[in-house]
């Protein structure tokens, strides 16, 4: 039987591929400055797209996470690659006809929404294929999603100076539904109770993953899904309101320039893409609440330091931290939530987190920074006031860690009993 199952490595790099796809959204600044030149349509109606993709992206997620635990993620990830696609191909013909509405429809519902869709089937697939190394293979493949705008920015730029914006999307959305939709046909559920030959829990982190399944509403009324909600979305509010203002706020704290602070900006891209790996793996030997209490503390540290960063070295340093803590959690969370639930519908538990969580941090959070700046003058009273929030966060890891623990003795004390018995 076992023979006759597919090569989970082959699993992993296709979700990897799938994830660069998803990522890639984030280059839309690439296509900022070109749309203001050629359309006329102001630079708040331009960004508006990308603040609409962000939205319909936690809608994806939870429509996404619930349908695959029903039917599989091969057919929600070749839907979720058409919509994908279909999404850039929109967007070509609604900027060659100069219509808003329809880049909005495009490259904000259409995309957002796949996007969601499309990048929570392979964290679900990788944590049931990879109950061994469930913390460094998730956070190898949500990686390839952190990495998709340093990948593709850089070729987007390229082709928008050869061929034009309609162009460009309509290639993109030509080649992200074929490699989606390609990808998706390697991704397969193991069978029930499957693991790696040989392999038990030895670690004191793999014994802690429950054995039981939850469904999605018994995981929604335990108040260890609300925590696990908690502790993401103040990791992502605190993250993504610097991310979304580095560069300007580069520019104020340092007096970069504007090509220095967009450099600035693709270098946290990366730490954001190598946090999602690098916190995942060490919460293995750690543990994921051990992980969460250090993301708050490093936090903690850098925000009330950050305002009094003027030196360009430190500074860098500092938001690099950010980003690498802001990878990390979107890493983490899942495994997280695999352990204390179960994988079984792990897809339409985290899609319900993901969504709560785009809806209540990820989309408020870059406006209201950019209220304070605009009603200060200064990024200071903010980022320290992230501060004292980081502070306040720092018993809400210690207490998933207590509950962690109490669940992994109770789960050792029935199994001992069943062997007694």
């Amino acid at each position: 039987m076992h023979n006759k199952l597919p090569n989970r490595w082959i699993i992993a790099a296709s979700a990897v591929a799938i994830q660069i796809c998803c990522g890639a959204i984030y280059s839309w600044s690439v296509f900022v400055k070109p749309l203001a030149a050629s359309e006329p349509w102001s630079l708040v109606q331009i960004s508006a797209t990308f603040e609409i993709a962000l939205a319909f992206i936690g809608i994806g997620a939870f429509v996404g996470g619930l349908w695959q635990d029903h039917v599989g993620p091969r057919m929600v990830l070749g839907v979720a690659g058409v919509i994908y696609g279909l999404g850039f191909i929109l967007s070509s013909f609604a900027v060659a006809q100069h219509s808003l509405a329809g880049l909005y429809v495009g490259y904000g519902a259409l995309t957002g929404t796949a996007i969601g869709m499309a990048y929570i089937c392979p964290v679900a697939v990788i944590a049931k294929w990879f109950p061994d190394l469930r913390g460094l293979m998730i956070g190898a493949t949500v990686m390839g999603y952190g990495a998709g705008a340093v990948l593709m920015g850089p070729v987007a730029a390229r082709l928008i100076i050869h061929s034009g914006v309609p162009a460009t999307f309509q290639i993109f959305g030509v080649a992200y539904l074929l490699v989606i939709v390609g990808a998706a046909q390697l991704h397969v559920d193991p069978p029930a109770h499957w693991a790696p030959q040989g392999w038990v829990p030895r670690t004191t982190v793999s014994k802690m993953a429950t054995r039981v399944h939850y469904t999605v509403a018994q995981a929604i009324r335990s108040w260890k899904f609300w925590l696990l909600w908690l502790l993401l979305v103040l990791n992502t509010s605190a993250g993504i309101m610097v991310i979304s203002q580095a560069s300007p706020l580069a520019q104020q704290q340092v007096g970069m320039s504007v090509i220095e602070a967009g450099a600035v900006v693709g270098v946290i891209s990366i730490f954001n893409g190598m946090g999602r790996l690098a916190w995942a793996w060490i919460s293995d030997f750690i543990g994921r609440a051990q992980v969460f209490f250090a993301l708050f503390a490093i936090q903690v540290c850098v925000f009330f330091a950050l305002p009094r960063l003027h030196d360009r070295f430190l500074f860098e340093a500092a938001v690099c931290a950010i980003a690498l803590c802001y990878g990390g959690g979107f890493s983490v969370l899942p495994i997280f939530a695999a352990d204390f639930f179960g994988t079984r519908n792990i897809g339409g538990i985290y899609g319900w987190i993901c969504m709560a969580t785009w809806l209540v941090a990820a989309i408020p959070s870059p406006m209201l920074i950019a209220h304070v700046r605009e009603t200060t003058g200064t990024y200071e009273s903010a980022l320290t006031a992230i501060g004292f929030v980081m502070v306040l966060s720092l018993p809400l890891p210690i207490l998933a860690g207590r509950a962690a623990v109490r669940a992994a003795a109770v789960q050792s004390a029935s199994a001992q009993a069943l062997e007694s018995a």
